[in-house]
């Protein structure tokens, strides 16, 4: 894919490159932003900027893209790519601001690294760019077609028409197009971007998994964020949004999806991460599938456990599963082997099972390494991770 001699000069380069992007990509969004505050103010994640989580996710797929290059020339790293994809046409990003964040990203790249940006240099990692860039296009165009919505105009008008409360800090919404036009299709697994106007003017974006499937509206659940940052949209959700609000959703995208078949599923998740768990259970057990299910989670203790009951419930509607639950301070009565973190080195993983995880970085790197103890092959591990990818590009 990249030429002989942009190949070259990426292999000689990468490592200077590496090392420093992570001073580049803090200069890049300073620069894009000033030049288009709307872009922060409308389109990013205002927190992820403020805690440097974006920037360490994009340093971690321009290197990750370049070294796949690289190491399989012959061969695009589609997964990371449909990956961005997903998420970019979840929030409407059109082909033109691909040259916004050209335009910036190597204006700081030539900054950071001075003299030794050569012309030969800033032609191979142009190369680099365009090479990406012009796929996730290419992705993206095709997502938004199927999506309904080409040119991405993706956002539509939908008016909530429940809202339940799952735990003190998990809200579930149900919400029907206002429009009354049909509920677009989705994926067990999928997402919906949602955008709401904050009292400052801006129209920030988030992305939270479809939890269910009710007729006639999507259903996603909100786990409030404290902190600092604190979560600017989470908060307001939660404390502003009720029967009869107005919301504008994007359609449902997000690539790691329940695939079909009859082969065993292995479905973990920790915290908030039950939400796309519940929704590929609730799809398992809507078509009658006897597919054995093993359903997986860790969460701080039984208050704090979203979808407590719609677990049980589900699992006990499948004829061949079972669920396995762990709490780190549990209240009252609870196994001492289930008490403490997420642990499914003991678990009977039955040959050939897909997994599914969806969590913190942290339980993700556990868990999947211990399912690939247990034989599960590297390809059959899929995992969703709320906020920017900070593990992208390296997972087999």
């Amino acid at each position: 894919m990249l030429s002989p001699a942009a190949a070259r000069t990426i292999r000689e380069t990468l490592p200077a490159v590496g090392a420093a992007i992570e001073d580049i990509t803090p200069l890049f969004y300073k620069k894009l932003f000033t030049a288009h505050p709307e872009l922060l103010r409308d389109l990013f994640n205002r927190g992820n900027q403020a805690n440097g989580t974006q920037s360490q996710a994009l340093a971690g797929s321009i290197a990750a893209f370049a070294t796949a290059l690289l190491e399989h020339p012959g061969t695009r790293p589609d997964a990371m790519l449909a990956r961005i994809a997903h998420k970019h046409a979840s929030l409407g990003i059109a082909p033109d601001q691909y040259e916004i964040v050209h335009r910036h990203l190597f204006a700081a790249i030539a900054e950071v690294l001075g003299e030794a940006v050569t012309a030969e240099v800033a032609e191979a990692w142009d190369e680099v760019y365009w090479l990406m860039a012009n796929a996730l296009i290419a992705l993206e165009r095709r997502l938004y077609a199927e999506a309904g919505a080409d040119g991405g105009a993706t956002w539509r008008p939908y008016r909530v028409v429940a809202r339940h409360q799952e735990t003190a800090d998990v809200v579930t919404f149900l919400a029907a197009p206002a429009d009354g036009a049909p509920v677009p299709a989705a994926k067990p697994g999928q997402y919906v971007s949602v955008r709401v106007q904050l009292p400052d003017g801006a129209g920030q974006i988030r992305q939270y998994s479809l939890s269910g499937q009710p007729d006639g509206a999507l259903q996603f659940s909100v786990k409030r964020t404290v902190g600092t940052p604190s979560g600017e949209v989470s908060n307001h959700l939660h404390g502003h949004v009720t029967a009869g609000s107005q919301l504008e959703l994007s359609a449902p995208f997000g690539d790691v999806t329940l695939a079909e078949g009859e082969g065993p599923v292995l479905l973990a998740s920790a915290g908030i991460g039950c939400t796309p768990m519940i929704g590929m259970l609730a799809h398992l057990a809507a078509t009658g599938s006897t597919r054995e299910v093993i359903a997986v989670h860790g969460d701080r203790d039984q208050l704090s456990h979203a979808f407590r009951a719609d677990l049980d419930q589900l699992v006990r509607k499948l004829p061949r599963a079972r669920s396995h639950v762990w709490y780190e301070r549990p209240a009252g009565e609870w196994p001492a082997g289930r008490t403490g973190l997420v642990d499914v080195t003991d678990l009977a993983v039955p040959p050939g099972t897909t997994a599914y995880l969806c969590g913190p970085l942290p339980f993700l790197r556990t868990v999947r390494t211990q399912l690939l103890t247990a034989g599960v092959r590297p390809a059959a591990i899929h995992y969703e991770v709320f906020g920017p990818d900070l593990w992208l590009g390296h997972t087999a």
